[in-house]
């Protein structure tokens, strides 16, 4: 199950309060901090402590297959 346009458009970055991007199913993406948060059970994890470095390459994998 996708998350919902509309939620999707006020849920932000705890750390920098911006946009983030939906990769697929299993994550939403900070492309400005690299930051990578999980959605576990179609519930995202938006806590900073949870969130994940993104390397260089895998920046560029995530942003052509974000979906917002």
């Amino acid at each position: 199950m996708a998350i919902d346009s509309t939620l999707l458009s006020i849920l932000a970055c705890p750390q920098d309060k911006g946009p983030l991007l939906l990769v697929g199913d299993e994550l939403l993406y900070n492309p400005r901090l690299r930051r990578a948060y999980p959605i576990e059970n179609c519930i995202p994890v938006l806590l900073i402590d949870e969130a994940r470095d993104v390397a260089d390459d895998e920046h560029e994998k995530l942003l052509a297959r974000a979906e917002g």
